[in-house]
Formats: C-alpha cells, sequence, structure tokens
C-alpha cells in the first residue's frame, strides 16, 4: 500500500494504483462549494477528490461513485481512517445508470475527474487504461450523470485535457450544464496549456469567465506561489 498525507491531517492510501495527482489537486483547490453543501464525486477512484474537499470544508457531505469494487473499499477505508465515514459515503455502481444509483436533484454540487482519451484514441491503451479511457465513463454519460442529480442552479466541476476543450464545451451544454468559468493550468509561462478547469452550471445563463492561468513552477524551474499553497507547503501565498 502506498499512503498519501492531504491538508487537515487527513491520511490516504492510493492501494498504488490511484497517486494523488496534480489534476485533482488543482481541481479541488478550484472548485467552490457552500458549506454543508452536498456533493457527489463521480469516479471517485480511492476517494481523493472527496478527502481534498473535506478538508477544505469538513461540513460537506460528499457521496463518491465508483464502478470498480476494489477502489470502492479503498475509498470506505480511507474514510473511517480519518473518521469522515458521516461525511464521505461511497456508492458502487456504473455512472451510466445513474438514474438507479442517485436521487434526481438530489445534490447541489458535483466534480469529477474524468478519463481523458476516447476509446481507441491510442492514449487509452496506456497505463492504466480505465483511468485514461472513456470505455466505461464516456463524457456524455458522465455530462447527462451530472445533470441529473444537480439541483437547478448547481455546479459541475471537471478538469480535462485542452485538446478536448471543444467536446467538453458542447457535451455540457447539451445537458444544459452552462460553462461559467474556465482556468488553464500551465507548467510555467510560456509552456502549453496541460489541463482545463472548468465550472459549469445546471440551467445557467451563457456567460464564461476565463480566470488567470496557474502556473505550477516559476520561470527559474521552482515551485509557484500558487502550487505551494495548493500543496498546503510553507512560503506559498494566502
Amino acid at each position: 500500500m502506498s499512503e498519501e498525507r492531504l491538508p487537515g491531517g487527513i491520511r490516504m492510501e492510493t492501494g498504488g494504483s490511484f497517486p494523488l495527482g496534480t489534476d485533482s489537486m488543482v481541481l479541488a483547490d478550484f472548485a467552490a462549494f457552500s458549506p454543508g453543501s452536498r456533493v457527489a464525486d463521480l469516479g471517485c477512484g480511492c476517494g481523493t477528490l472527496g478527502l481534498l474537499l473535506l478538508a477544505g470544508e469538513p461540513s460537506l457531505r460528499v457521496t463518491g461513485v465508483e464502478l470498480d469494487g476494489a477502489a470502492a473499499r479503498l475509498a470506505r477505508e480511507n474514510a473511517a481512517r480519518s473518521a469522515l465515514e458521516g461525511r464521505l459515503s461511497v456508492v458502487e455502481g456504473d455512472l451510466r445508470a445513474y438514474r438507479t444509483l442517485l436521487p434526481a436533484n438530489g445534490f447541489d454540487g458535483a466534480i469529477a475527474n474524468p478519463p481523458y482519451y476516447p476509446e481507441g484514441s491510442g492514449r487509452a491503451s496506456e497505463r492504466h487504461p480505465a483511468a485514461r479511457g472513456e470505455r466505461t465513463c464516456p463524457l456524455p454519460e458522465l455530462c447527462r450523470c451530472a445533470a441529473w442529480l444537480l439541483r437547478f442552479g448547481g455546479s459541475f466541476f471537471i478538469v480535462h485535457k485542452p485538446e478536448r476543450l471543444a467536446d467538453l464545451v458542447f457535451t455540457l451544454r447539451l445537458c444544459r450544464l452552462e460553462p461559467k468559468r474556465l482556468r488553464l493550468v500551465r507548467h510555467h509561462p510560456g509552456a502549453n496549456a496541460s489541463l482545463v478547469l472548468m465550472e459549469a452550471r445546471l440551467g445557467g445563463r451563457p456567460g464564461l469567465r476565463l480566470e488567470n492561468d496557474l502556473f505550477l513552477f516559476d520561470p527559474d524551474g521552482s515551485e509557484s506561489a500558487e502550487y505551494r499553497r495548493i500543496y498546503h507547503l510553507s512560503g506559498g501565498s494566502t
């Protein structure tokens, strides 16, 4: 087993298959939920996003949905390890069957760090194909699931690849999820964007705010103040 230490003293076992990635860290930082919100983590893996959200706002109630039985068990164990069973629960099942798994309009928000590559694209067949390829988590089904479970006006936060941005915006809008905030993540100034952070709102009016880019490293290669803040390292900006 491999243990990660999260902010707030929370400990997380990854099982060696779900390492704590930059995408999860920046998505959890980007997401904004009101205290006491009910949040669905779609494709929760070992519970990383739920644990990160609860470290920042302990009053949230997070429900993870996970197809892989071993990952779902690990997520429950991670919740118990940090005494968060009452705040983080896990539903084992296929999110494509969302109508039988989750209540309609039952959540204030949703979050997802989904597979990035379409099935058959080549990229999806690298290491960890289930985590990379959309075979069990196609983007249209993921967005339909988010739209089903959100209350009107609820927000869906997602991280994806820049080359899928057109697909992402198109699919969100088909599901009545209006893109409202967009932030690009770059390794350093001058680098191409490596990740896209998006907030979409169910039934929202058109109007997208493009936020300042997130740079993980300064031009000299040192960790940026934003990076240090997100990772809760000393010397980060507040």
